[in-house]
């Protein structure tokens, strides 16, 4: 912003009061759980009620609902994320008045270099469960790191902490080239798939954009498994620890098992030779990959191999990934923040593994580019639920055009249903769900609280 004479290093010191704008995203709560713990006096805003609000609340944090340049109050500074724009009647009244407007990546570049172990898990697909991974990995060995997740965590009882330790996690989010702000020891890159390119354009860009994240890290975790992410690496000049269950990888995951239906256990060797045996507590193929970059993290960060296996074993999750959130007829309400095709086809696998008669899936598309770009992709795989509810497209940052509707998706999946909203998709499932189904509620969107009502905690 032009109105930024000062570095946000400046105002990042106790007492400094910051208005955070959307302070109940995914990515704003913990940013202020953890100005709140460095001893800021810390503030904000939200459109909506929600679970993260009410969190943030809990903590002592004041949330005001809405956008108003009057919620600015007596701030020293206003972080916002790339999704908030200029328009923003907060924004606007805080560069009419004269008061730094810093974005979201900026104050985490500055923060992280106040930990001299900073790692920062990027990749389209599976950043929030890594990041509490290796969160829980630090926390159950005592490092007590910071930590900054896109689900809450039960273990530290949020979506971040400020921590005490060396050591600091954070989930790094490709979106707008956010995280081209970081500043990290140790990059980890999950997979790049084709996603935000109404941003980027192209692959090639947000290849290259990986390529710059990955510059700017010191020693480099990757999946060999993929394609992409493989193009990425081969092109920069950094140390590096692969992981992949490919032969040719360092952290290579041999004798996979189904130990329960859906979860996994497998052993871990390092260049050949034994290095873990990894009994994952959370569902999920996928997650085999997630667990092997955790494991490549485990001695850079000082810690041993026992450290990976514990925090696999005891790792159940983060809020919204594959979140068992009760019943209703007797059929058990899995949240998922699935919204890419390649993320709802992991639920959906690991949703069909587990042995229920039935699978319907509720799916609440997430941006009109998203869901034009990817219609597809998502009709395939929403095809091989026994029955399939949409909810109209959630636009978020987007205008809708009048281009694409989630009736267009649902004439691409036989027997499929679309319902006008929230209460209308939670009636549905209250009236044809039973014992024997399994509800997967699958959006990065609000489509949560159409869970709470189906298991009737709303």
């Amino acid at each position: 912003m032009m109105n930024n004479p000062k570095p946000i290093s400046e105002f990042l010191v106790p007492g400094k009061r910051a208005h955070l704008v959307g302070i109940g995203g995914v990515s704003m709560c913990p940013l202020a759980e953890v100005l709140a713990g460095k001893g800021l006096l810390v503030q904000g805003s939200d459109m909506t009620e929600s679970d993260s609000v009410k969190h943030l609340r809990s903590k002592g944090i004041s949330v005001a609902i809405g956008h108003n340049a009057e919620n600015l109050g007596d701030c020293d500074f206003v972080i916002r994320t790339a999704a908030v724009h200029d328009g923003n009647p907060e924004i606007a009244g805080a560069i009419a008045r004269g008061i730094p407007v810093y974005e979201r990546a900026q104050a985490w570049g500055a923060l992280m270099r106040k930990y001299p172990n900073a790692l920062c898990v990027s990749g389209t697909h599976g950043k929030t469960t890594t990041t509490g991974m290796i969160t829980t990995m630090l926390e159950l060995a005592g490092k007590d790191p910071a930590a900054v997740i896109g689900g809450k965590l039960p273990l530290i009882g949020g979506y971040g902490k400020a921590g005490h330790g060396d050591d600091v996690v954070i989930e790094a989010c490709e979106y707008s080239e956010t995280f081209l702000h970081l500043t990290p020891f140790m990059g980890v890159i999950l997979n790049i798939d084709n996603d935000h390119l109404e941003y980027y354009g192209t692959m090639g860009r947000l290849k290259m954009a990986f390529q710059k994240f990955a510059l700017l890290s010191r020693t480099v975790v990757f999946n060999m498994d993929d394609r992409n992410t493989v193009d990425v690496v081969n092109s920069i000049d950094r140390p590096v620890f692969s992981f992949g269950i490919n032969e040719e990888a360092r952290f290579r995951a041999v004798n996979i098992q189904e130990y329960r239906p859906g979860f996994y256990e497998f052993d871990v060797l390092e260049l050949g030779e034994q290095f873990a045996h990894i009994k994952l507590g959370v569902p999920g193929y996928h997650n085999i990959y997630n667990a092997l970059a955790m494991c490549c993290c485990a001695r850079p960060l000082g810690l041993q191999p026992a450290d990976a296996e514990r925090a696999a074993a005891e790792f159940h999750g983060t809020g919204r990934r594959f979140e068992i959130k009760g019943e209703c007829n007797g059929a058990p309400v899995v949240d998922d923040y699935a919204h890419h095709p390649t993320e709802l086809a992991a639920t959906m696998a690991t949703a069909k593994k587990m042995g229920y008669k039935r699978i319907i899936a509720v799916h609440q598309p997430f941006t009109y580019s998203r869901t034009k770009a990817l219609m597809d992709d998502f009709a395939a795989v929403l095809r091989q639920a026994d029955q399939c509810v949409l909810l109209p497209i959630m636009g978020s940052r987007e205008v809708d055009d009048g281009s694409v509707k989630s009736e267009d998706l649902a004439a691409k999946i036989p027997g499929s249903i679309v319902v006008d909203g929230l209460e209308s998709a939670a009636n549905w499932v209250k009236q044809n769900a039973r014992e024997g189904d399994l509800v997967v509620c699958m959006s990065c969107g609000d489509l949560y609280k159409a869970c709470d009502m189906m298991v009737g905690k709303a």
